[in-house]
C-alpha cells in the first residue's frame, strides 16, 4: 500500500476557499530522485499568484496542485542513481518544477536530487525553509542578470519584503553600497540587515532622493515592487547600469535601458553559496509568523498581502 501524506491542495484556478486539506498518495520515487520529510515550507506571494491562475500562461499546471516552493527537511528515501545525499541528511530547495503539480504544502516532496543541498545547520528549520525563492531570486537578479560587483552602487525597490531583505544582505556581502526604498517604518530594518542608505517612497521623489546621495547614478536597480517607484527611480540609473525587476516585463521602457526580467530557477550550487552565508551569519531570516497546514488560505492571503516583513511559513 502506498505511504500517505496531509497536504493542502487545490483542483482549480480561484481564491482562498479554493483550498482543501486532503490525504494523498505520496508520489512514487523516480530514478535521480528523493523523497523528503518536510519540516518548513516557505510561503511567498507568488503563491497567490500561481493560485489564482495569474501565471496560467507562463506555468503548465496539472491539477490537484499542492502550492509551494519553498523547503526545508530530512531525507528519508533515495531512487535509483540519487547518491548525492544520505538517508537523514538535513536539506533545503526551491521545489519548482517545469510543470506546477506537486508542491511543499505537504508532508512530503519528492524531488530530483539535483534541486536539493545541505541546509544551513545554525539556523532554525522555519528559517532555512523561507530562504530558497527569495535567496536565489535576490542571487540571480543582482549577480547573473545584474552582474553586481564589489565597490558598485544597488538601489532595491521594495528593499524590507522578502526578496528586498535577501538582497540587501547579499549586496553587502559582495562589498556593494546598498540604497533601500520602502515605508518609513521598516527603515530601521533594513539598516538593521545592513543597509547604507534608506529611502521613503511615500515623503519622496524617489530618483531625485537617490541622485543627492549618489549623483553620478547607480550600478544597479533591482525591482521588486514596480510602479510608480520604478518609474521615479530610472533617472537615478548611470547611462551603464542595469536594472533587473522580477516583476516588470520592460513594457514601455526606454530601449536604451540595459534591462532584464528574471524568474527564478532552482539552483542547488547558489544554494550552496547561500548556505555558506547564512552559516557565517551574513544571511539572517526573518520569520514573522508560522502556521499549520490547515491554515495554508489565511498564510497566502497574509503574504499577499505584501505587509509582512519577514517570511511567513508553514510547519507541516
Amino acid at each position: 500500500m502506498a505511504k500517505q501524506m496531509k497536504a493542502a491542495l487545490y483542483d482549480q484556478f480561484g481564491g482562498p476557499d479554493t483550498i482543501r486539506l486532503a490525504t494523498i498518495d505520496v508520489p512514487e520515487i523516480q530514478e535521480g530522485e528523493v523523497l523528503v520529510r518536510i519540516k518548513g515550507a516557505g510561503v511567498n506571494p507568488v503563491d497567490h499568484a500561481v493560485r489564482e491562475g495569474y501565471l496560467k500562461d507562463y506555468l503548465p499546471t496539472s491539477f490537484p496542485v499542492i502550492p509551494g516552493w519553498d523547503m526545508a527537511g530530512v531525507v528519508e528515501d533515495r531512487g535509483f542513481s540519487a547518491r548525492r545525499f544520505e538517508v537523514g541528511d538535513e536539506v533545503y530547495a526551491y521545489a519548482r518544477r517545469p510543470v506546477v503539480h506537486y508542491g511543499t504544502f505537504a508532508e512530503y516532496i519528492v524531488l530530483p536530487e539535483s534541486y536539493l543541498a545541505k541546509r544551513p545547520q545554525s539556523i532554525s528549520w522555519e528559517e532555512a525553509a523561507g530562504i530558497p525563492l527569495v535567496g536565489l531570486t535576490a542571487y540571480q537578479s543582482m549577480f547573473d542578470a545584474g552582474n553586481l560587483q564589489a565597490g558598485q552602487t544597488v538601489l532595491i525597490l521594495g528593499a524590507s519584503g522578502g526578496v528586498g531583505s535577501m538582497a540587501i544582505q547579499l549586496a553587502k556581502a559582495k562589498g556593494a553600497q546598498v540604497a533601500g526604498v520602502a515605508s518609513e517604518k521598516n527603515h530601521a530594518y533594513m539598516q538593521e540587515l545592513g543597509a547604507d542608505h534608506t529611502i521613503d517612497y511615500r515623503d519622496n521623489q524617489v530618483g531625485e532622493a537617490v541622485k543627492k546621495l549618489f549623483p553620478d547614478g547607480v550600478d544597479l536597480i533591482f525591482d521588486c515592487t514596480s510602479g510608480e517607484t520604478l518609474t521615479q527611480s530610472l533617472q537615478a540609473l548611470k547611462p551603464s547600469g542595469k536594472l533587473v525587476s522580477i516583476l516588470h516585463h520592460g513594457e514601455g521602457l526606454d530601449p536604451k535601458i540595459q534591462f532584464t526580467y528574471v524568474f527564478v530557477e532552482p539552483n542547488a550550487r547558489q544554494l550552496e553559496a547561500l548556505c555558506q552565508l547564512a552559516e557565517a551569519g551574513k544571511l539572517q531570516v526573518h520569520v514573522s509568523q508560522t502556521f499549520p497546514l490547515e491554515e495554508t488560505a489565511q498564510a497566502l492571503e497574509q503574504a499577499h498581502s505584501l505587509h509582512t516583513r519577514g517570511k511567513l511559513v508553514i510547519v507541516p
